[in-house]
């Protein structure tokens, strides 16, 4: 699971607080950083996607962390929000019917990462 924090993305505007799951297809994409890079980070606000434990906790290892970032980092975007790099695969579950589990609350037909396209379309509109 991650959970979206509040940042400049144009992809995740609005979707702050989201905690949601999200398809990992593999353990690559670790980021690596010294403790300082990973302050300023949070200090510019740039962090948009923290790996999180079922309980809401940032997840720092396997398997609720895949490639084992530190902190749960796993999305950042720039401070402008027009540049957002992610390892996760939200485009591999828009629509609900991908997921292998959701909660029964979800009832539409598209996935809340939808949401990151709509806001996307909208941007480029």
């Amino acid at each position: 699971m991650v959970e979206v924090q509040d940042s400049p993305s144009i992809f995740l505007k609005g979707m702050n607080g989201s905690r949601m799951p999200i398809v990992v297809s593999h353990g690559e994409g670790r980021t690596s950083y010294t403790q300082a890079e990973s302050k300023n980070a949070i200090d510019q606000g740039i962090v948009c996607l923290n790996y999180i434990t079922n309980s809401g906790d940032v997840a720092d290892h396997y398997p609720a962390n895949p490639n084992g970032s530190e902190l749960g980092l796993t999305g950042l975007t720039t401070t402008d929000g027009r540049v957002t790099i992610m390892m996760p695969h939200p485009e591999r579950v828009f629509l609900k019917k991908q997921f292998s589990w959701l909660p029964d609350n979800w009832k539409q037909e598209e996935s809340p990462w939808m949401q990151m396209f709509v806001n996307a379309r909208k941007w480029v509109a």
